[in-house]
This record gives C-alpha cells, structure tokens and sequence, in this order.
C-alpha cells in the first residue's frame, strides 16, 4: 500500500479538498504521516502582495492549515479540527518558487492539540530558505459532512 492509500492520507485528504481556499491559491497536499503533515504552495498572482511576492496572509493561511491538518492525524476518529488561535513570525520575504509548510504535532490532548508550522521557500534549484515559523492551538470538534 503507497503512503496515498493509507487511512490516514484518505482522512486528511478528503477534508484537504473541501478547502476551498487552498483550492483557489493552488496548494497541493504533499506528505501525511501521525502528527505531521506538508503542503505546497507555487507562486502565482493568487498569492502576491502589491510587490508580487508571498503575501504574509496566504502564508499564514497556509501554514494554519498544515498545523491543522498535522492535529488531524492524532484528533479521534469522526473529528474534524478548528485554531483557536496562532502566533506567527515572517521570516523573509519570497518572490517566486514554491512554500512548503511542515506542519507537526507538539503535544496532543482531548480538548486541544498544540502544533507548530515551518514555512520555507524553496527555489527553482530546490535549495531551502526559511520563510515563517508558526505555534498553533487546535481544537477538536465533531465532524459535520
């Protein structure tokens, strides 16, 4: 069985395509594993700020939902997950290329799971770059699809 047919890639796949947003700025689920997930994002004119590089939102955005979806994979069965609140540091600033945000669980309860996100460029040549770190507070709730 490839990583793309386990349980857990099915679970936090089907909720990744119900983001509407990260439909809309192009994202692409990359890896899923227990309490640790990465997600793509391409620069585009979906992303930029008035000086065409990563706007702080979409990056923000995208590293809220690889911590997200890192507490997913430890959330109980029949969960969906919501932040409750984030705290997040720009690094650098990035025209071009590519972010990945790796997302990964700190510490995990019942009532909520903390997590954080790194967000690095990486450009045409795949070196690395950080670009933001992020600290996340998720919270469980029942799943209502």
């Amino acid at each position: 069985m490839s990583a793309m047919d386990s349980p857990l890639w099915l679970r936090v796949h089907e909720s990744f395509l119900r983001q509407g947003l990260m439909r809309h700025l192009g994202a692409e689920l990359v890896s899923v594993e227990h309490g640790a997930v990465a997600i793509r994002l391409p620069h585009s004119e979906r992303v930029t700020q008035q000086q065409g590089g990563f706007h702080g939102g979409a990056i923000g955005a995208l590293a809220d939902i690889a911590g997200g979806y890192a507490a997913l994979t430890v959330a109980e069965e029949g969960s969906e997950v919501t932040s409750v609140e984030y705290k997040i540091n720009f690094l650098a600033a990035f025209t071009g290329g590519t972010l990945e945000a790796r997302g990964r669980v700190l510490r995990a309860g019942k009532r909520i799971i903390v997590t954080m996100a790194e967000v690095v460029h990486l450009d045409e040549q795949g070196r690395e770059s950080p670009c933001a770190v992020m600290q996340q507070t998720i919270a469980p709730v029942p799943r209502r699809y």
